[in-house]
């Protein structure tokens, strides 16, 4: 069964619907992509997930019902989000901001074992521990972002455009960090990205959405290969 399963699902902000009827699913320890042009609802999906914005429709983790609950309910289920923008607390120091993302747990000895396999992860905000995020680089930060999220131990990781702003080298570095922590850890990852190419080389899944609605779907590879999606997001 899959983790994530989402039927008909339509959300709006007010009286203005961005998403219409939007079926889609996430495989257990499985990273699928949603693409999309600025505008398509991507975003707006995400903060579906977590309850964040009216919905209507079904979205079932684990195979039970989690539309209607509270945000942070939907974090305790095991479901973390890293929004746009990165969204780590500028004042606090690295450290901290670990802590705020495992503040939901009760087991105390897993959580310093967590710190260190994220440390292994990423060790320059081991260096850095000490130091307010907000000065810390782009990269740094988005990174941070990333840590934060993985110290609640989710079941399903939302990743909201965590390429933008970052350059090249250091996106590829946190997309290959994003991989060996899906395969070590089996965690799921539902990813909104920009740049299609790469979100396809990370992704066995991907749904392609315009204007509120999906128009493809199947696997990375079939995407990847699909003309229509070469010609408006692959650029070849």
């Amino acid at each position: 069964m899959p983790l994530l399963q989402v039927r008909g699902l339509h959300a709006q902000y007010g009286s203005t619907r961005v998403l219409h009827g939007v079926d889609f699913e996430v495989g257990q320890g499985g990273i699928t992509t949603i693409l999309g042009a600025n505008g398509a609802g991507k975003t707006t999906l995400l903060r579906a997930m977590c309850g964040m914005v009216r919905t209507q429709g079904e979205i079932a983790l684990g195979g039970a019902r989690i539309d209607g609950k509270a945000t942070e309910n939907i974090v305790r289920l095991g479901v973390a989000h890293v929004p746009d923008g990165r969204g780590t607390f500028l004042n606090f120091t690295v450290e901290e901001n670990l802590r705020m993302g495992a503040y939901t747990r009760r087991d105390r000895e897993q959580v310093q074992s967590d710190y260190e396999r994220i440390y292994g992860y990423f060790p320059k905000l081991r260096e850095r521990r000490r130091q307010q995020a907000g000065t810390l680089s782009g990269g740094e930060q988005q990174m941070l972002a990333v840590s934060r999220a993985l110290m609640l131990k989710p079941r399903l990781l939302l990743l909201d455009e965590p390429s933008f702003g970052l350059a090249p080298l250091i996106v590829q570095e946190l997309f290959e960090i994003f991989r060996a922590i899906n395969r070590s850890d089996g965690i799921s990852m539902l990813l909104v990205e920009q740049n299609a190419a790469l979100a396809l080389r990370l992704a066995d899944h991907a749904y392609l959405l315009e204007t509120g609605r999906v128009v493809i779907s199947g696997t990375a590879d079939a995407i990847r290969s699909d003309e229509s999606v070469r010609r408006s997001y692959l650029g070849y």
